[in-house]
């Protein structure tokens, strides 16, 4: 049995519904993992997505942030909100277990701030967000299941995954603090699916609507699919789906996707 899973960030579930619905019912994939969907619970478009063979389970927030996971099979075990501090109220973080017919996986969605600016309390959110996500990977890891937490990290992992890493040296996207975090999430025995696939290919996951940026490829590697051994095990391909940014009035990310022989 195979089985697909991809993360987008979609900025902005209305403005992007017809570019979603296309897509899955083009390419079907089992289950997604949505960013910035930027809409509270109440408010998401629900029964067209549930009419396409979905369960979902949201984590909304009003005009900004907000994650989501849609699956062709059950969930269960919903967490939403990463554990402590419990008063961060940005909703950017949701996780399930996933029930296939013979094999349980857990899922997580994550919105990783962006942080702004790297002399803004919104960077140094964004660095106690990854030590937070640092502390619950850890934990999870102890469960030796599979685990696959997708999501825009807001980060690109080496200057390779950037176009021009000069000019984005020192960003808030390259920052040696929010590589270094990463790489923390990665010693703990987290496997990139992309690079596991392509260690020698890069291609890029989010392109600026400005300076004709898509038409030149001037984009970075931010959105990721993070695995646990167990889920790299299985993991069979990888691909970043930039037709889907390419699209008229699309989202500035593309879908990055995982098979996995289950």
């Amino acid at each position: 049995m195979t089985i697909t899973i991809a993360t987008w960030n979609v900025n902005s579930i209305k403005s992007r519904l017809c570019h979603l619905l296309e897509w899955l019912h083009r390419d079907a994939p089992d289950i997604v993992l949505l960013q910035e969907i930027k809409c509270t619970d109440d408010a998401f478009p629900a029964m067209e997505i549930e009419a396409l063979g979905y369960n979902i389970a949201l984590h909304g927030q009003k005009t900004y942030n907000g994650v989501a996971i849609f699956s062709r099979f059950p969930l269960e075990d919903v967490t939403r909100g990463l554990p402590e501090p419990g008063d961060d109220v940005q909703a950017r973080y949701i996780e399930a277990v996933v029930s296939l017919p013979h094999k349980a996986i857990r899922i997580a969605s994550v919105y990783v701030p962006n942080g702004q600016s790297t002399d803004s309390d919104k960077f140094t959110y964004k660095l106690r967000f990854l030590e937070r996500l640092h502390t619950h990977v850890k934990t999870l890891l102890s469960y030796h299941e599979m685990l696959v937490i997708g999501g825009d990290y807001n980060i690109a992992p080496e200057d390779r995954d950037v176009h021009d890493p000069k000019l984005w040296q020192g960003s808030v996207l390259t920052h040696d603090e929010v590589r270094r975090r990463l790489r923390g999430l990665l010693h703990l025995g987290i496997y990139d699916a992309y690079r596991l696939r392509h260690p020698d290919v890069n291609h890029y996951s989010w392109w600026d609507y400005r300076g004709n940026a898509l038409a030149m490829d001037n984009g970075l590697r931010i959105d990721h699919l993070l695995l646990s051994a167990p889920a790299a095990d299985k993991l069979t391909d990888c691909c970043i789906l930039k037709h889907i940014r390419e699209q008229e009035k699309a989202s500035d990310h593309a879908p990055v996707m995982g098979s996995f022989g289950v």
